[in-house]
């Protein structure tokens, strides 16, 4: 027992010691590559709090990028000149999350009765009427700026600390983008331990007991009422949080950012990594943000060596090779890479005679 914890507690200062460095080695390959790790820890907390909906409560949203559009609009509203309103960071991200709340709740509201097909459906449409509400709100009243989008958005600033800048820390230069990558890694640390948490709560047990079958857990006392517009409300209020960071390192926003291919990404990383498992899904936000990145990269590169000359172009080729090894991880992880410990059960009960 005591090897084990000692070797747990050892794999996690590894892990810790190649997060903080992490940053500093990709900077040796540029500055872009830091700015990668960036998207890739905003797509670790949208996909923690798709998690929540789709893994915890068994509720398919396709609709989830909203709110992840629903944060950045709040923040660039009360961070830009659009307004005139310039409020402090650590004020205008929990406004964003609990406005995006108050939507997952309107989503939730009217679809308690849906499940699997048809909840995809309604939620595929409410992200887009929201982005396309977004596109309109510009007359009469210019709301949104439509297509024109928000600029001017004020960086992160914390303490007399503006995140846009390069300072030194310690002796340390830390650029813009790494006291990005810093601020967004304790963030993802704060949301996984809520996650943790939530999961081996009273409440956690009752989202897994609507999942795997709800006639039951209503049977058993559960208010499955309550406990779905719950995880429709903390998996948003997560998504809020995500656009509104990605408002203030972005500087600019516009409804073409919030498209449904995010949603389906976001989704992808949660079926990919495991649903229901934290682990799992971290892995598969991280694998998705990056892979595609790696081949942008070598896939150009490597055509030109072989051919000497573009004969398909690398956009392409990249989407192939990125939607065949999703398919090969389909067909022989049907439950993710890492799946969580009941859906390993279920898939074992699935096989056996």
């Amino acid at each position: 027992m005591k090897k084990n914890r000692r070797a747990l507690w050892a794999g996690v200062a590894l892990i810790a010691l190649t997060l903080l460095l992490l940053p500093f080695a990709l900077s040796q390959a540029g500055t872009a590559w830091v700015r990668i790790a960036n998207i890739a820890l905003l797509y670790v907390l949208l996909a923690l709090g798709l998690n929540i909906v789709v893994g915890f409560a068994g509720l398919l949203d396709l609709g989830y990028v909203a709110f992840y559009a629903v944060g950045a609009y709040v923040y660039a509203l009360l961070a830009s000149p659009h307004f005139g309103l310039h409020l402090p960071f650590w004020v205008i991200l929990p406004i964003g999350a609990a406005v995006a709340a108050l939507f997952g709740v309107m989503l939730g509201a009217p679809t308690l009765k849906l499940r699997g097909d048809y909840l995809a459906i309604v939620t595929l449409g409410f992200g887009e009427i929201v982005r396309i509400f977004l596109n309109n709100l510009s007359q009469p009243v210019n709301i949104t700026r439509g297509p024109q989008g928000i600029t001017g958005i004020d960086p992160v600033r914390i303490g007399g600390i503006d995140f846009s800048r390069s300072d030194s820390v310690l002796g340390v230069v830390l650029s813009g983008p790494m006291k990005y990558y810093y601020l967004l890694l304790g963030l993802m640390l704060v949301i996984i331990l809520i996650n943790v948490r939530l999961q081996n709560s009273r409440i956690g047990r009752a989202w897994e007991a609507i999942r795997e079958d709800e006639i039951a857990a209503r049977a058993m006392g559960i208010d499955t009422t309550g406990m779905k517009l719950l995880a429709f409300a903390m998996g948003a209020s997560f998504g809020g949080v995500a656009g509104g960071m990605f408002a203030a390192i972005q500087g600019f926003i516009s409804p073409e950012s919030f498209v449904l291919v995010e949603s389906v990404m976001v989704v992808s990383m949660v079926v990919l990594g495991g649903m229901g498992n934290i682990a799992g899904v971290i892995l598969g936000a991280v694998l998705l943000a990056f892979v595609p990145e790696i081949l942008r990269w070598t896939v150009e590169p490597a055509q030109q060596a072989l051919f000497g000359k573009m004969l398909i172009e690398p956009e392409v080729i990249r989407m192939l090779i990125f939607g065949l090894a999703l398919v090969l991880v389909m067909l022989f992880r049907p439950a993710g890479l890492l799946p969580s410990a009941v859906r390993k059960r279920e898939l074992t009960q699935e096989r056996a005679p």
